[in-house]
């Protein structure tokens, strides 16, 4: 999103917000003599309206029409100096304006003032505004945000104070994931207002600055060292509790802290010794001293669940604790917690155990940044977090992962059972949420490499790197089987081949480990996810209802044999690898002939319950997609009980899991949702985290953290880049390069590791530029020893080179925001295109396109030499370097069908009309000698490959496939015609399945038709 300031729906957001109105009468409860008022807008010109990183004021809002108009306006009874900010609105959505500071000078220090003051005319129309302020971060879009609200419930000039100790933190949206959820003060940058939205109106605004003088309890703050403080029955607790100053500065006056063991679940004198207390912090006491506070609890001997004490503290002259720190006994003697008696067994004993409302609580997954501190995981009992694409802590390290996630599981120890969380992300290329993780090539790139192992050590990496950050879960891998390359997601599919798709899927093995999940609980595996049940990447162009998308989400209309056959082939896989969670597709699933019509697949009972978990068995448990339940038909609690009886386990319900769990306990109380349903589901979850070892080391095991973007991670990387590389064409020889060749290298793609990871790196969408650590393919070319010139747009002069390198392709973008028709289609820029055209006109040249799908480059394939589809690589542009210059041979093969033109799509193989500029499967080779021979020769092929199919001789099988496939492709050379294109598609998919001779076969029919 491109403003930060306000960036939520105004329901959401009101229902966050205090219902107080601020205080009026200027100087109010001032506690007395400070420093003068500070200017932050007199708005007479002096601040512009400019847009970041410059200084300004600047609009925003949900869609186009939102963004309020803005004016500064000479006003008789301006009440200070002559104009006012005035302003106009009708928000459908939400919208606002915002005060942003420079971004290149430091940012401001608010300490010394007791809060910001501002006039307002008043129209008395009871509206309530959202005030924010900006603190901390890199700038005033990277900042913490701070709100509070005022009521417009006067008539004329008023000025609004609003001390800062009234601001409350943002939980629903931060860009930055929060600095240290601390109102420092000491790094201001700005302000912003949310204006009503629902109704047209106006506003009039004038001189914003700083008031008063900040008394000691905004300065100081008592904190404690954890808001849950477990121990073990017997043992003695021990909380330590310090003193904090903004800046630093001793504190000036006296702080103490009361302290009294209160009335929680363990009973005084039997569970625990009560005790109370007073600790004092004397004048002149340095920031960020402590003391500490033990309260011994007592053995009883009997097995029971985890009790709390409350520790009431109260505090003068500082800033209490946000919330009453709690003594938590642990759990003990119950059977669920011996990890030598079989998991179902500890299952049973543990759903035997539980209310209704800590079930509801264990299939609810909420988003990290929805609950603040964390309080609501033991108020909730929540099952799960998540952290969406871009969610991440600051700063964004290894270590900054692993104790965030840890204060989120020590939150869950608070609950009567400790039933420890499971956290997800979305790990589909490497950890990629992490800056300086390794990154892999996405999905597209590893299905063109057709090395089933090497996609087991990728998985394996990702694993590694995402367990030794605290994150037991990974949403991935993708199952669908893309059939347009339209779609914004395509790069997430493995190819247009369900037989490619499975033959991929060792990636499970790599993640999760041994098939029965006896490895998850190791530190280097996670439970993995296949997703997105199913039919995701068959949906028909143009039947997308989420938003601008065209395609994404949209319907997939199939047969029942297609849908067994295409769709669903890559689930009975999964579920026989033992993948440990399913997430259900967005999309909806019309099945010609069954009399339903589309029906959301969140809804779709008898794919779920009939199909993944009746008929394949599968015995995990299935997660929601992101807010998925909310495209159902229907109320909310319609919502709810539909996909709970379809079969979803868990809810994705990253903001509104409050809402969820009420109304699931609401609907099982009616009877409309069955206990018997929310046992199984319950028991599912259940199962995954005893099997993962969570009850047994809740916390991050980050012993493999030295490996997270290591020489060695790379390494695998750097092989899966260079394996993913796919020759399409290759006229003279100009590749591999020599090192001894002057190789002029341009294009937009060259030097971005951003552009070359893709969507769904470091943020969900992906962005342009030096975003983490790796080697763009420039950088590779240069380390492997290249005589090389870069010039991005191709002005610097081109003569006196022998070979030209243009890289180009696609900038980043994920799901349906990559739609074609949404503001992208398949062409390349003009300043690619003119790259292209300038360095293929002085010179012999490689054209490598750096993408997601195919780009349409038929008009300018005859001026081109080598042409390559790069896929998006990943963070290891040394592989790309390894094949230009010939360390390694070209080997990828097209995971898709490379098409003519947008018209043709959808184009795959096994069409009966098929005459692609390329088709599935094709893929020249380098260092390779190609056979001698010709008919003959492909019939002795057939022959031996036939026979090593019945001998069960696999790799003989392949290889000898893959000889006839160099003898095809040499013959034919760019003379790809439909008679060629598809029974070559058809062999590839035949070697897929097994059918060596076959594939032979169908190879042969193609060398007959080469011209």
């Amino acid at each position: 999103m491109r403003r930060t300031a306000l960036l939520a729906s105004a329901g959401l957001l009101a229902a966050l917000l205090p219902m107080t109105t601020a205080a009026g009468a200027s100087g109010a409860d001032d506690p007395g003599p400070g420093p003068a008022p500070v200017p932050v807008d007199r708005f007479e010109g002096e601040v512009p309206f400019a847009s970041p990183p410059a200084e300004g004021v600047f609009t925003w809002g949900s869609d186009t029409d939102d963004p309020p108009a803005l004016r500064l306006t000479a006003r008789a009874d301006a009440p200070e100096g002559d104009k006012v900010l005035t302003g106009s609105y009708d928000i459908s959505g939400y919208g606002g304006f915002t005060h942003d500071f420079a971004f290149a000078e430091p940012a401001h220090d608010w300490s010394a003032h007791r809060g910001i003051r501002f006039w307002w005319e008043g129209r008395d129309n009871g509206r309530k505004i959202a005030f924010e302020i900006k603190d901390g971060g890199a700038n005033g879009e990277a900042s913490e945000l701070w709100t509070t609200s005022f009521t417009d419930d006067w008539t004329g000039w008023k000025q609004v104070e609003i001390p800062f100790a009234d601001f409350t933190y943002r939980t629903d949206y931060q860009p930055v994931g929060g600095i240290d959820q601390v109102l420092g003060l000491t790094q201001m940058w700005g302000y912003a207002l949310t204006l009503p939205a629902g109704a047209q109106g106006q506003f009039a605004m004038d001189d914003v600055e700083l008031y008063g003088r900040a008394d000691q309890s905004l300065r100081a703050s008592v904190t404690t060292d954890a808001a849950v403080h477990p121990v073990k029955e017997g043992g003695t607790a021990v909380v330590k509790v310090s003193v904090a100053t903004t800046g630093a500065a001793p504190i000036d006056e006296p702080v103490t802290v009361g302290y009294e063991s209160a009335d929680g679940t363990a009973e005084p004198g039997g569970d625990y010794t009560p005790v109370k207390g007073e600790i004092t912090f004397p004048a002149g006491t340095v920031s960020g001293a402590s003391r500490t506070i033990r309260i011994p609890t007592l053995r009883d001997r009997s097995a029971e669940a985890a009790e709390t004490i409350p520790l009431e503290l109260t505090v003068t002259g500082a800033k209490a604790p946000a919330e009453t720190p709690q003594v938590v006994i642990d759990a003990h003697g119950l059977p669920y917690l011996n990890p030598k008696l079989p998991v179902q067994k500890r299952v049973a004993d543990l759903v035997s155990r539980m209310s209704l409302e800590e079930k509801a609580g264990q299939m609810t997954q909420a988003e990290r940044g929805a609950i603040g501190t964390g309080g609501d995981i033991a108020s909730y009992g929540l099952g799960s977090l998540l952290s969406g694409g871009g969610s991440t802590p600051t700063p964004n390290t290894a270590g900054a992962w692993a104790k965030m996630i840890d204060g989120y599981q020590l939150r869950a120890q608070a609950t009567r059972f400790q039933i420890p969380l499971i956290y997800g992300v979305d790990a589909v290329h490497g950890h990629n949420n992490l800056v300086g993780a390794t990154v892999m090539p996405h999905n597209i790139g590893i299905g063109a490499t057709r090395d089933p192992r090497l996609a087991e050590r990728t998985g394996a990496v990702t694993a590694s790197e995402v367990r030794a950050t605290g994150v037991p879960w990974d949403f991935a891998p993708c199952l669908c089987v893309t059939r347009d390359e339209r779609w914004g997601r395509s790069y997430e599919s493995f190819g247009e081949d369900p037989a490619l798709v499975e033959s991929m899927e060792t990636v499970i093995q790599g993640l999760q480990g041994a098939r029965d999940g006896r490895d998850l609980k190791d530190d280097d595996k996670v439970l993995a996810t296949a997703k997105h049940f199913v039919g995701d990447g068959g949906t028909v162009y143009g039947s997308s209802t989420t938003g601008s998308y065209t395609i994404d989400q949209g319907v997939t209309e199939v047969t029942r044999q297609q849908l067994e056959a295409v769709h669903l082939a890559p689930y009975r896989t999964a579920v026989d690898r033992g993948v440990g969670s399913v997430m259900p597709s967005y999309s909806s699933l019309d099945i010609l002939g069954d009399g339903q019509g589309p029906v959301k697949m969140h809804a779709r009972s008898d794919m779920i319950n009939g199909v993944l978990k009746g008929r394949m068995g599968f015995d995990g448990f299935v997660i929601s997609d992101w807010n998925a339940i909310d495209q159902l038909p229907g109320d909310y609690a319609s919502h709810v009980r539909t996909s709970v009886g379809a079969g979803v386990d868990m809810m994705m319900v990253p903001y509104s899991y409050r809402d969820f769990t009420s109304t699931l306990i609401d609907e099982a109380k009616a009877g409309r949702i069955t206990g018997q349903r929310i046992d199984d589901a319950v028991s599912r979850i259940l199962t995954q985290k005893f099997r993962l070892g969570l009850f047994e080391k809740p916390y991050a095991d980050t012993s493999g953290a030295s490996r997270i973007g290591s020489a060695a991670h790379r390494a695998v990387a750097r092989q899966a880049a260079a394996e993913s590389q796919v020759l399409l064409k290759n006229s003279g020889g100009v590749l591999p390069l020599k090192k001894n060749q002057k190789v002029y290298v341009a294009g937009s793609d060259a030097d971005d590791i951003g552009n070359q990871s893709g969507g769904w790196t470091i943020t969900w969408q992906g962005a342009s530029g030096d975003i983490t650590q790796g080697t763009t393919i420039l950088e590779g070319m240069r380390k492997a020893g290249g005589d090389v010139t870069y010039s991005k747009d191709a002005s610097a002069p081109t003569g006196g080179y022998d070979v030209g390198v243009v890289v180009v392709g696609e900038t980043p973008y994920a799901e349906g925001v990559g739609d074609v028709g949404n503001g992208n289609d398949l062409e390349l820029t003009a300043a690619d295109r003119a790259a292209v055209d300038k360095v293929c006109a002085a010179m012999r040249c490689a054209v490598l396109i750096v993408s997601g799908r195919p780009q349409l480059i038929g008009d300018r394939l005859g001026d081109i030499d080598a042409l390559v589809a790069s896929w998006l690589p990943g963070t290891e542009g040394d592989g790309v370097a390894d094949v230009l210059y010939g360390r390694r041979p070209f080997t990828g093969q097209l995971p898709v069908t490379w098409p003519r033109s947008e018209a043709q799509l959808p184009v795959n193989v096994g069409d009966a009309a098929y005459d692609p500029q390329f088709p599935y499967g094709w893929g020249l080779t380098t260092l390779t000698r190609v056979p001698d021979g010709g008919v003959a020769t492909l019939k002795g092929l057939a022959a031996a490959a036939a026979a090593a199919e019945r001998a069960g001789a696999d790799e003989l099988g392949r290889t000898l496939v893959g000889k006839a496939r160099l003898i095809v492709q040499r013959k034919v050379g760019q003379a790809v015609t439909a008679a060629v294109a598809k029974p070559f598609a058809d062999a590839d998919h035949l070697l897929l399945t097994g059918r060596y001779g076959k594939a032979v076969e169908r190879l042969t029919a193609a060398y007959r038709a080469a011209p």
